[in-house]
């Protein structure tokens, strides 16, 4: 594969009449040649209503061709700003007023809460439509051509991740960035021309633009873009298009693999060679009976928005995979450190630490936050974990989400995942709840199946985990708190079960 440095690069390597994207919901494919001169036209669309290298372009739009479009033409005409579709109004005037957005693409009919905001702040709303050949437009402004490319280390995309006051942090990534992420993944699951993904992640979220869209993309490969994500169409998707693979959350892997019955799975799923789960983890036993239905490897990876998004991975077979466990560095370096940034060894805890060229620079305008964030070159990821005598790397807890039992540290995602093997838990999430004599005792939420009790999972857990570790409390509620893009949100749970305060995961 040939290397690339931009988003505009990474579209053009493919043969101008191979298929990039398939809309299942018509049928219409979509070609290279097609692709490229929809993304051009809305560049320089884009460009005839002033828009220049950095000025950021808001999207929001479901999943489907018209957000890859405008993706890739904000990207490259500008900083592609793309946002949760379903945000209400507030948090639309948030977001917009913090990328300092010059423009809002949105639906013609569709994103009233998004319109509204825009409207309000006087930013001017550019509808994008589809037509019935697959073909996608700005509307009201003709083109206007211009002739210089993205540089590698122009903006392509900026981003939010949460941050440790809770006021989301802005995440600006480089194209060459997000080539080089791409890359990483190509190269991690050797996809080629002929494979086939099927974009379930949200796409504006960096796992679905990096992983879902940019890495088949750039080998040359086909991309399945259903409009929205609708995980009970799965199968059927599967089957009409041959996918060899797709990536997701755990949540979505879930709900998928329980759609399978009988024989009906071999038959759908028979083109797949591997499936990938990343940004939540996947506990052993979900990924045990992911690969009972799926009849293929489940790889688990991780990845992270600074990173733009993937930092190591399972490998393909015959190399081992590792139940709960994220695999191998893909393509940037990754240590323990301790509290005072000295190099831990083999085996031992601390925090997660990386570098490498496709890691972002830092914030945007958050000179007190990158000061904590870096130390000496290597971006702190704010993850518990270690490296094993293979160098695969072992996750255990975001560090703010420790449970600090009078003294003792208790990993909650250790107890989520022996929950997880429990037959009446459909999901669990450990927390740390309030004690005023060990400062913080263990809790858990569950959704638990019919037939059984508290007191059976309690008896469960004391079998298979330290005295310390049991759960005091165990709240048994219909429902887990989840973002958008299906990762558990630990600190709310605390917050309305007990009143805890801990950081969701990031």
């Amino acid at each position: 594969m040939q290397s690339v440095t931009t988003v505009l690069e990474a579209l053009q390597l493919a043969p101008a009449d191979r298929t990039a994207i398939i809309i299942p919901d018509s049928g219409v494919r979509v070609t290279y040649a097609s692709l490229r001169e929809q993304v051009c036209t809305m560049a320089e669309t884009l460009a005839a209503a002033g828009i220049h290298r950095g000025h950021r372009v808001a999207i929001a739009l479901p999943n489907g061709l018209p957000a890859i479009v405008s993706f890739l033409a904000a990207s490259i005409a500008g900083t592609a700003a793309p946002m949760n579709p379903t945000y209400k109004y507030q948090e639309f005037c948030f977001y917009l007023q913090d990328t300092s957005a010059r423009v809002l693409v949105c639906g013609q009919t569709d994103a009233y809460e998004a319109r509204s905001a825009a409207a309000n702040l006087g930013i001017p709303i550019l509808p994008v439509e589809i037509d019935a050949h697959g073909k996608v437009l700005l509307l009201g402004i003709d083109p206007k051509p211009w002739t210089t490319p993205p540089a590698p280390e122009d903006i392509a995309l900026i981003l939010h991740t949460s941050g440790s006051t809770g006021r989301p942090k802005r995440v600006p990534l480089q194209h060459r960035h997000l080539a080089l992420s791409a890359a990483n993944i190509v190269k991690t699951y050797a996809l080629a021309p002929d494979d086939v993904s099927l974009c379930f992640m949200p796409l504006f979220h960096v796992h679905g633009i990096v992983a879902s869209t940019l890495a088949p993309l750039l080998s040359g490969g086909t991309v399945v873009a259903p409009t929205g994500v609708n995980p009970l169409a799965f199968w059927r998707m599967v089957r009409e298009h041959r996918v060899t693979w797709y990536t997701a959350v755990p949540t979505i892997h879930q709900v998928v693999a329980g759609r399978a019955r009988g024989s009906d799975r071999p038959e759908a799923g028979g083109s797949l060679r591997f499936v990938r789960s990343a940004s939540a983890p996947l506990a052993p036993e979900t990924m045990r009976k992911m690969e009972e239905v799926f009849g293929v490897p489940v790889l688990e990876a991780y990845g992270m928005t600074e990173a733009a998004h993937q930092m190591a991975s399972n490998p393909l077979p015959p190399a081992p995979r590792k139940p709960g466990c994220v695999g191998l560095p893909t393509g940037i370096e990754i240590s323990i450190m301790d509290d005072g940034g000295r190099h831990k060894p083999q085996g031992d805890r601390g925090e997660v630490v990386i570098r490498g060229p496709s890691i972002f620079l830092g914030y945007e305008n958050n000179p007190e936050e990158n000061k904590t964030a870096f130390v000496d070159g290597w971006f702190r990821t704010g993850d518990e974990g270690w490296l094993d005598e293979d160098g695969y790397l072992h996750l255990s807890s975001r560090i703010k989400e420790l449970i600090n039992r009078a003294g003792e540290k208790v990993a909650p995602r250790h107890i989520d995942e022996v929950l997880a093997e429990h037959p009446a838990v459909a999901e669990a999430v450990a927390f740390g709840m309030p004690d005023r004599t060990l400062g913080e005792e263990v809790a858990v939420a569950v959704v638990l199946r019919p037939g059984y009790t508290e007191s059976d999972l309690m008896k469960f857990c004391r079998e298979r985990l330290a005295h310390f570790e049991c759960p005091k409390k165990i709240f048994v509620v219909e429902s887990i708190p989840k973002t958008a893009t299906g990762k558990i949100q630990r600190r709310i749970v605390a917050a309305t079960l007990c009143g805890g305060n801990k950081e969701s995961v990031a």
